[in-house]
């Protein structure tokens, strides 16, 4: 699913017009980049948390030259999906596996 399509999932659920839910998404999504860019966390309960972490530097090799490079320590941005969100996504795959029973 792409944002289009998110935006006229949620405009139909919602009963509102695609530009008014194209507006709360631009703007729901500029607030969790702001937050995150002060460096505070995004906790949505049940969907997941949005973090900043930084990841330290290391040395690298360039896969072309084999020569080894410093890569400079940098901030990354973690996203740790929250339980309902796990348990929906691994819903449809759990039906279908099947348990071997250890004899």
């Amino acid at each position: 699913m792409n944002k289009t399509e998110l935006i006229e999932a949620v405009a139909t659920r919602s009963k509102t017009t695609k530009a008014q839910t194209t507006a709360m998404l631009n703007e729901l999504l500029e607030v969790i980049q702001q937050a995150m860019a002060s460096g505070n966390d995004v906790q949505l309960v049940g969907f997941g948390t949005f973090s900043v972490t930084e990841r330290a530097g290391r040395e690298g090799r360039n896969p072309a030259t084999g020569e080894t490079i410093t890569i400079p320590a940098k901030k990354v941005v973690k996203f740790k999906p929250g339980k309902a969100l796990s348990d929906a996504a691994t819903a449809k795959s759990a039906g279908t596996k099947q348990t071997a029973k250890k004899e």
